[in-house]
């Protein structure tokens, strides 16, 4: 669901870990942590594993000592904030099968699109890249919903009102849901621009606010956890 979801999304981004998005049972439970038995994966951030604090939001982060994925930070979630459950986005995933019969079950596009939408800067080209490579891939057979798709989430004032151009109808019907389409139906590239960055900063400011409790949950952790090893050398 991260930066690997990307690559195979042809949106390369150069990541050292991998993100998973687990259907929270205790059956999946137990057979993530004999995986990461397997790999001699520990634990080297707050929080520690627990499913209650996973479903708050929480991810819980791990290093892999073992065979070929020694190294690898492996980051486990089961929500994410403005997204589905997993029994949806599972429903909706996109899978792959490689050369070698291996099978990858990926977010779908349009999910991961919304899983980028953090506060960090650089995930924001990676949302543009995404989209850029969904259209095209299929400009030649748009249906409903890819258009839908374009117009809400492409990042580019070039491409919004090219779109605008092409499918007159379906933009109209997005107004209200993404108002700068009519900076784009009227070919006001300078001034898509700036809402464009707009929509963007206020992206990253709900996703501030969704992780600052998030956050001050993690200094609690930390402050435990270093209490605790404390007590121990004592």
């Amino acid at each position: 669901m991260g930066g690997q979801a990307c690559v195979f999304y042809g949106a390369a981004q150069f990541s050292k870990d991998v993100d998973f998005l687990l259907l929270a049972s205790e059956q999946n439970f137990s057979r993530l942590l004999a995986a990461l038995s397997e790999l001699k994966a520990t634990r080297i951030a707050v929080p520690r594993f627990d499913p209650a604090l996973l479903a708050r939001g929480h991810a819980v982060h791990f290093r892999c000592h073992e065979g070929a994925a020694a190294g690898l930070r492996v980051d486990i979630m089961t929500q994410l904030r403005d997204l589905p459950g997993f029994e949806e986005l599972w429903e909706k995933r996109t899978t792959i099968n490689d050369e070698n019969g291996e099978t990858f079950d990926l977010m779908a596009i349009e999910h991961l699109v919304q899983a980028k939408k953090t506060q960090r800067d650089k995930d924001w080209p990676m949302i543009d890249a995404l989209v850029e490579g969904h259209y095209h891939v299929f400009a030649e057979a748009p249906t409903p919903e890819r258009t839908i798709f374009w117009l809400n989430e492409s990042r580019t004032p070039e491409r919004l009102i090219s779109l605008c151009t092409r499918f007159p109808q379906q933009a109209i019907a997005q107004l209200a849901k993404r108002p700068l389409l009519a900076l784009a139906q009227s070919g006001e590239s300078d001034q898509l621009r700036e809402a464009l960055d707009i929509e963007m900063r206020a992206e990253q400011a709900k996703d501030r606010a969704y992780w600052a409790p998030l956050k001050v949950q993690l200094q609690a952790f930390r402050h435990d956890e270093r209490r605790g090893a404390d007590q121990d050398r004592a």
